[in-house]
């Protein structure tokens, strides 16, 4: 084991592999560059933290995590492009903790503003807020903000490096660097004569990179384009590294069980039982938790059945009704935040058509393929964590907190993940990991958690209810006055990753309402905050996800109301607000063959919504069938500004669609006795090949800056297919999930 350890501390290690030296590049303009976080053995060098050329080619450091939205793909398909190499030579790793890989596109989007007003100014503005995350230790990914982040930074690195070599080769012949070019990873000179980058990779280690320009999109050899995914071959072929494939020399195996009462502690336990059991190593008392470490993983979760533990009670009140209750009452306070104010919406205005509506949606589970898992080897100096991850910097500091050691003496080995969609951004799975390692020092130990731990533990999208009221006049909707009510995902993240309470307005809370790019006169949207101790966190899209709902669905009942197309209803809305919205919405009109008329047994919805700087607009056909109703086809227009890889950007677009269906016809967490009652996959369905729709999705390319593309498409999905159903049956839906009301093919 210690050698395990010798080499975890000594050498730059990422997941299974190690880089015994090279060269790395990097261009990070920051006001002061953060520390290169490679630190290669007695010899070698590393310059900068994101590129690294040693004998066997280019290997791009990648900071933000491979969770299946192509991430990697992109990012190496962005260095590729400026370093002059071809996109399938270049390897990606994931990147250690480390302040030079901070996210500098997440702190921009809380900047005050709709996002589709942003003018020139503010956007440069949010660039340069962007740098704080540095400060901040925000390694994090998420938000659909990896392409903003970098989109320039990657170009820019990929360009010095380029230049630098070019620099080391003019050096070594004695000529200008502009008499020389690069071609697939070689210096080429006028006389012919040719240096490969891993030739020139030491002497351009004492080179300052240089300003750069970069090139014109005219250019583009793989960006613009669809490329193959660079983790297909190990995907497909069983070869790739999950977390959960982690395998040390020595290792041993645990599964963890928690306090069913979420929050709640545990008075004691009796693991008699469990521990006569052969092959049981281990029970060891986790705080709040149980684990029992075997010599492999089933043993271990079986031997917990055999555990007797006394739990405590749980902190919020036990029933799910009682917590719809509470999340109620939250309209009696004063709201956190009036984000959009526009007009007097307290008054009708005269003649107008006044309606009301209340929404309702359930708290969601992440649900990740992949369960929550860690693999931890303490060696009573250092501690290693490999795990899937979305913030390595925050798991490195509470893992080192846990362990009682210092922050630089915890590597956090990011792997990928099989799903994330916001889970992996929590610390719970590596803490357990790190407790249990404490116990077992100097023996690396797998904690796994069983599907039924995953679903019963999850930070959870919050339930939500929406309170609308609004007024048509000629057609027109001129009111909308929305209220929100629940927990704060913002507000439990920051404690948990910072142990801070954020101030002012909670925007998270209500986006995908209040930042609609929609031309009604009278607009205001307020946020209430419920005070709630069951478990929140980022689920994908975070408040668009429920917010688009009560929004889109209402927007829906105002077109009814006024006795409009939808579509047509939306259109107007828009026009004049933000142009690439509008193009949304005419493009799936046409996609769609969108008449506002369906034959008898078929229904026809449409919903839009702009979140994470992409406006989409959606429509969902669905169809009766002798009873029950199927989702037929789907319709998605995006409009990401620059499509950096349309494949990538239809799968993502796609997923999202899917992910959003599947949470609008049988998502669904519940409560009694404090526990939640589902507990695998049968309890918590999704869409599969035989009730997903066929769906055509077009890319548009005229928002003036690059959205992202990882979330923007779930939102609107659960509006369109309840405007569908009402359009289908009559019956407007107002609560989800739709199984409730609703025949689906299940």
């Amino acid at each position: 084991m210690s050698r395990i350890g010798k080499i975890a501390r000594r050498s730059f290690l990422i997941g299974s592999a190690a880089i015994f030296g090279g060269v790395a590049f990097g261009a990070y303009k920051i006001n002061q560059p953060a520390p290169n976080p490679l630190k290669p053995l007695t010899g070698q060098t590393a310059l900068n933290p994101f590129i690294l050329i040693d004998a066997e080619g280019v290997t791009l450091i990648a900071p933000r995590a491979e969770m299946g939205q192509g991430v990697h793909t992109t990012w190496a398909a962005l260095i590729a492009e400026e370093l002059d190499v071809a996109l399938e030579d270049v390897r990606v790793l994931h990147g250690p903790a480390g302040k030079a890989y901070y996210n500098s596109a997440m702190l921009g989007e809380a900047l005050p503003g709709k996002g589709y007003d942003t003018s020139a100014f503010l956007h440069s503005v949010g660039g340069a807020l962007g740098r704080i995350g540095r400060l901040v230790d925000l390694q994090l990914t998420g938000g659909s903000s990896s392409m903003k982040d970098g989109f320039v930074r990657m170009r820019e690195t990929g360009a010095a490096a380029r230049e630098t070599l070019k620099q080391a080769a003019a050096n070594r012949l004695g000529l200008s660097r502009d008499e020389l070019k690069t071609e697939n990873g070689i210096v080429i000179a006028p006389d012919g004569s040719r240096f490969t980058y891993s030739e020139l990779a030491e002497d351009a280690a004492g080179i300052t990179p240089s300003d750069v320009t970069l090139r014109d999109p005219s250019e583009w050899r793989y960006l613009g384009k669809s490329t193959p995914r660079i983790d297909v071959v190990g995907k497909s072929t069983g070869t790739a590294q999950f977390g959960i494939d982690t395998r040390l020399p020595g290792m041993k195996f645990a599964a963890l069980r928690a306090n069913p009462r979420l929050g709640g502690g545990m008075k004691g336990f009796d693991a008699s039982a469990a521990e006569a059991m052969p092959g049981v190593e281990k029970v060891v008392d986790l705080g709040n938790a149980v684990a029992v470490v075997a010599n492999n993983t089933w043993l271990a979760q079986q031997a917990l059945n055999m555990v007797e533990i006394d739990w405590e009670d749980a902190p919020y009140p036990p029933e799910t009704d009682q917590l719809f209750d509470a999340i109620a009452r939250s309209f009696d306070e004063k709201p956190n935040s009036a984000m959009r104010d526009d007009g007097d919406a307290e008054t009708l205005p005269d003649g107008a058509t006044e309606l009301t509506a209340e929404y309702r949606v359930p708290y969601l589970a992440h649900a990740t393929m992949e369960p929550m898992n860690a693999t931890a080897l303490h060696d009573g100096i250092a501690l290693d964590v490999w795990c899937g991850n979305q913030d390595p910097i925050f798991q490195q500091r509470k893992c080192a907190e846990l362990a009682g050691i210092e922050q630089e003496n915890v590597r956090i080995h990011t792997t990928l993940m099989g799903g994330g969609f916001g889970r992996r951004a929590e610390l719970d799975f590596a803490s357990y990991a790190t407790l249990l390692a404490t116990h077992m020092k100097g023996t690396p130990v797998q904690l796994t958690w069983s599907r039924e731990e995953d679903m019963r533990h999850d930070f959870y999208r919050p339930g939500a209810i929406g309170r609308f009221r609004g007024a048509v006049k000629d057609g027109r909707a001129v009111l909308l006055d929305g209220q929100i009510a629940a927990q704060s995902v913002m507000g439990q993240s920051l404690k948990r990753y910072a142990g801070i309470s954020p101030m002012g307005p909670d925007k998270v809370h209500v986006e995908g309402a209040f930042n609609q790019p929609y031309g009604i006169p009278n607009y205001r949207i307020r946020g209430y905050l419920t005070d709630l101790a069951v478990p929140v966190g980022s689920w994908r899209s975070v408040g668009n996800s429920h917010n688009a709902f009560f929004h889109e669905t209402f927007i829906d009942e105002l077109a009814h109301a006024a006795g409009r197309d939808p579509l047509d209803f939306r259109i107007e809305l828009a026009q004049g607000v933000h142009a690439p919205s509008v193009g949304c919405l005419e493009a799936v009109r046409e996609m769609s063959g969108w008449t506002g008329k369906t034959p008898d047994g078929v229904g026809r919805g449409v919903a839009f919504t702009y979140s994470f700087g992409t406006p989409v607009a959606e429509v969902i056909e669905v169809v009766d069938e002798d009873g029950t109703i199927r989702i037929r086809k789907a319709w998605i227009a995006c409009d990401v500004g620059t499509a950096l890889d349309p494949s990538i950007i239809k799968a993502q677009m796609e997923s999202g669609l899917i992910y959003g269906l599947s949470a609008a016809c049988f998502g669904e967490i519940t409560f009694a006795g404090g526990e939640v009652e589902q507990f695998n996959f049968p309890d918590y369905d999704a869409l599969r090949l035989h009730n997903t729709p066929e769906i055509e999705t077009r890319i548009l390319e005229t928002n003036p800056y690059l959205g992202g593309v990882g979330e923007p498409g779930t939102p609107p999905s659960m509006p369109a297919l309840g405007n569908a159903l009402f359009d289908l049956t009559g019956k407007r839906a107002r609560s989800l999930p739709l199984s409730k009301e609703f025949d689906l093919l299940a």
